[in-house]
């Protein structure tokens, strides 16, 4: 529920991007360096919340960040220009990874009293809330204001974290329960204890593979409505629901996720979900009508589905919620990156132009995830 809770939030966001941009009178290359507020704010607190994690619980930072993040989401529209955007932007981001880090950790541990390769089913629920957040928002975008929408939003995610949050509270990860002296419960302390620099560096690897889907991932987020509706002159409806088309192949392909791993294995599961979003990614930005743009999105999201959840899931076994806030912080330096990068090529090339970057670095992932086929922290 956390998970779902997590995407329907940022995707209500992102889809009253081109209102609140209007609202701001920002240029491209503003709305970017504004956007930059989400992921400064995510990767400013990742590294404090992997160590929040070990001292108080992923389960509890969970549920506070899950107060914080429906109380943040709400600001973004009562802004009037692109420098009080990207400080409230800040709040927002730094709730947002937060919240990404303790459930990741949390799901990371789930992951090993299952032994099974789950971690794309909770990332499922992430894209899932996604589609359904973005969908709704198309739904309402053209008769509902920026500000009433997010307030909604805001008061779901209170009402969702009220109902969830108990459950979770009165469950203690398995990492931390009593039976601290069998094998199994002993490496999975183990990756508190300090790395050696092997699997230090393996951590680090499969960060940049997060960072180079994630970058994808906030390219269309926070792009992806603009160029169906500046570029291909999509309704507003219709250009929020690129955004819901791409959640929904992330969806499928996370459900699918475990069976993959299973079948294909890491690396090849890695490499394809690459090659598969670059071709997409390419079809997406240079498509010339909004159909064949809304093909290439949902190509791409097919594509990206497993990549970042693999990534972070196996950072995760290194090195518990240390390893998933490296990870994170890595993945989420392409968000950082992102929103200036294509905000600036937007204003010195195009847009469509600046969105085939996304494909350029889901390339590099497949490569990368091919480089880390014998990477193992044994």
């Amino acid at each position: 529920m956390f998970f779902a809770l997590d995407g329907f939030l940022f995707a209500g966001w992102v889809v009253r991007i081109p209102a609140i941009k209007q609202q701001t009178g920002a240029s491209a290359s503003t709305l970017g360096l504004a956007l930059l507020g989400v992921s400064a704010g995510a990767v400013i607190t990742m590294m404090l919340t992997g160590r929040l994690c070990r001292r108080y619980g992923s389960h509890a930072v969970t549920v506070a960040c899950g107060v914080l993040l429906p109380l943040s989401i709400a600001l973004p529209a009562q802004t009037h220009s692109a420098l009080s955007l990207g400080l409230v932007l800040l709040v927002f981001g730094a709730a947002y990874g937060g919240m990404n880090v303790a459930m990741n950790s949390a799901a990371v541990d789930l992951v090993a009293e299952l032994r099974r390769p789950v971690m794309p089913s909770f990332h499922a629920a992430f894209s899932l809330g996604g589609m359904v957040g973005a969908g709704l928002g198309g739904l309402v975008a053209g008769g509902l204001s920026a500000s009433t929408h997010l307030f909604l939003l805001a008061g779901v995610g209170l009402l969702v974290t009220a109902f969830a949050g108990p459950a979770l509270l009165r469950h203690r990860p398995a990492r931390t329960a009593p039976e601290a002296h069998t094998p199994q419960s002993q490496s999975q302390r183990q990756p508190q204890r300090k790395l050696d620099p092997r699997a230090r560096r393996i951590v680090v690897l499969f960060g940049v593979i997060a960072l180079c889907t994630a970058y994808g991932e906030g390219a269309l987020a926070d792009w992806g409505a603009l160029h169906l509706e500046q570029d291909l002159d999509a309704h507003p409806g219709l250009a929020a629901a690129g955004y819901a088309l791409f959640a929904l192949t992330m969806t499928i392909g996370r459900l699918t996720g475990t069976l993959l791993l299973e079948r294909l294995g890491q690396t090849r599961t890695l490499v394809l979900g690459g090659a598969v979003a670059a071709a997409g990614m390419l079809l997406g930005a240079l498509a010339p009508t909004a159909w064949l743009a809304l093909a290439g999105f949902a190509v791409t999201g097919l594509g990206l589905a497993n990549i970042f959840p693999v990534a972070v899931g196996r950072a995760g076994e290194l090195a518990g919620p240390s390893g998933v806030a490296a990870a994170s912080t890595l993945g989420y330096g392409g968000m950082l990156l992102g929103p200036p990068a294509i905000g600036f090529l937007a204003d010195w090339f195009s847009l469509p132009i600046a969105l085939t970057t996304v494909a350029l670095l889901a390339a590099a992932a497949a490569a990368l995830g091919y480089g880390a086929r014998n990477a193992t922290h044994a």
